[in-house]
């Protein structure tokens, strides 16, 4: 049997969400910090800029896979095992990790007990893949742990031209089948933009889009029908997506340039 305070809210720390076998633990505010840096600590707690590790409950009820390096702490009796399924599977998951920028190998463990993942500052986010039609693109390095009811492939781009002019490169990460996937966002969940189409479209100036359903038809088009006319616009190209399916927009930190005023 074990005990612990985990989920236990202190003075210092708390559970902020869950997701199925999931829950989100934030230190709202770092006190092992010295003199030195108390200050910085206090005002970055005050800006959303907080510690926070992922808890992964088992129960003989299935498995997580995680990315490479990511735990912290097992507390029971967990087993570890590799995603690998032989030789060719080896050479496949590393042609794929080469391509999307994640680790070709991803631990999956199973059984009883607590999965405790390193802290990190970045956000995080639980996404349910029933809410995205059972599949989602992410962008490179988001990938953080996810249900090993999932699956995790390589999404290739469709066109050349969303892959070179749409600053998103030639291959991502997708994720397919029933369960949760945990990200690492950018940005918190707050300032993300949700949008559902539904045989219709949208169109974004920049790479803002961190994840998509792998409907959706991704291409880069002129803002008009002419050069010129996308000139005297000031837009130039766009990113664009059709058809059925879910978009995560990212707009202020794909634009840095939004938040600094401008200089006099």
């Amino acid at each position: 049997m074990i005990r612990t305070n985990l989920f236990d809210p202190t003075d210092s720390r708390k559970i902020i969400r869950r997701s199925g076998r999931y829950a989100l633990l934030e230190f709202e505010r770092d006190i092992s910090v010295s003199p030195h840096t108390a200050e910085t600590a206090y005002f970055a707690s005050k800006m959303n800029v907080r510690k926070r590790q992922v808890i992964a409950t088992l129960n003989n009820d299935g498995g997580v896979i995680l990315q490479s390096g990511a735990m912290q702490m097992i507390a029971g009796d967990i087993r570890v095992a590799t995603n690998i399924r032989g030789a060719g599977d080896l050479m496949k998951k590393l042609i794929g990790g080469k391509a999307t920028g994640e680790t070709a190998v991803k631990p999956r463990y199973e059984g009883q007990g607590l999965l405790v993942l390193e802290p990190t500052y970045r956000y995080i986010l639980f996404e349910d893949l029933s809410d995205w039609g059972g599949n989602m693109v992410i962008e490179d390095g988001m990938f953080l742990a996810c249900d090993d009811t999932l699956d995790i492939k390589v999404s290739a781009r469709s066109t050349l031209s969303s892959a070179v002019l749409g600053n998103e490169g030639l291959f991502n990460t997708m994720l397919t089948g029933s369960g949760v996937a945990v990200l690492e966002s950018p940005v918190p969940a707050e300032e993300l933009f949700i949008v559902d189409l539904k045989d219709d479209t949208v169109k974004i100036d920049g790479n803002m889009a961190i994840a998509w359903s792998n409907t959706l038809e991704f291409t880069v088009e002129r803002t008009t029908k002419t050069l010129i006319g996308s000139a005297a616009s000031g837009e130039g190209f766009v990113n664009v997506f059709r058809g059925t399916g879910r978009l995560l927009i990212a707009p202020v930190a794909s634009n840095p340039g939004i938040s600094v005023p401008d200089k006099k």
